[in-house]
């Protein structure tokens, strides 16, 4: 019989700013290069490969060899939750320029959390699905239910062709960090992501992970 888990391990890989800085950049769900890492660190290639090897030995990050590159990637949900969930509980940066303040205005509308949708329109995204029964409403860090798939937007999203059937929990709900009310996360929740980038109702920006609404979203969810 095991006791208590020792926080102070990931506590510690989390805690130093280089190596949180890699993980939050890892939020999207993407694998990314050690160099690329290595930059948003603001650290050397070589000070960057030692932090990654500590993440991987950790279990918090998994590297994956593609030719001569190594790609790093977040070792599961549930890692991205533990640093979305740090993010709630730490103070927030102040903005000081004008690219700070765009970015952090277009992270708090939308953007990828892990392989769910996070921000303002995956609230309102919720309470649609919410709303039209698809969905009972969502409870932070709770599994969800799915209660029809024959709604509106529920039929639009192709909600009936989502994975039922797989280890994590096919509705969670995921607490927003900006909005503080629980979004769509699960399986659901990465299915309606898939399907968004897919029919090109929202697009991935470069150098972040926030996500371009399209204005055929803002008129299928009102806004």
């Amino acid at each position: 019989m095991d006791g208590d888990a020792d926080l102070s391990i990931p506590a510690r890989l989390m805690g130093e700013p280089a190596r949180a800085a890699m993980l939050v950049a890892l939020l999207d769900g993407r694998a990314l290069p050690a160099g690329e890492l290595a930059s948003v660190a603001h650290v050397s290639p070589a000070t960057a490969s030692a932090h990654l090897a500590r993440l991987v030995e950790g279990g918090l990050l998994r590297a994956r060899s593609l030719g001569r590159h190594r790609y790093f990637e977040l070792a599961g949900p549930e890692v991205a939750d533990a640093v979305e969930s740090l993010q709630r509980l730490g103070p927030r940066r102040p903005v000081t320029s004008y690219t700070q303040s765009a970015t952090a205005r277009r992270l708090a509308e939308a953007r990828s959390c892990y392989d769910h949708l996070a921000g303002r329109f995956a609230l309102e995204l919720a309470d649609r699905l919410v709303s039209e029964r698809t969905i009972a409403p969502l409870e932070a860090g709770a599994p969800g239910t799915i209660l029809a798939t024959d709604g509106e937007l529920a039929r639009r999203l192709r909600l009936d062709e989502a994975p039922r059937q797989s280890r994590r929990p096919a509705v969670r709900g995921c607490l927003d960090w900006t909005e503080r009310r629980p979004h769509l996360a699960g399986a659901l929740g990465a299915h309606v992501l898939e399907v968004l980038l897919v029919e090109g109702w929202v697009a991935r920006m470069p150098g972040d992970r926030s996500l371009r609404v399209s204005e055929e979203l803002r008129n299928m969810l009102g806004g």
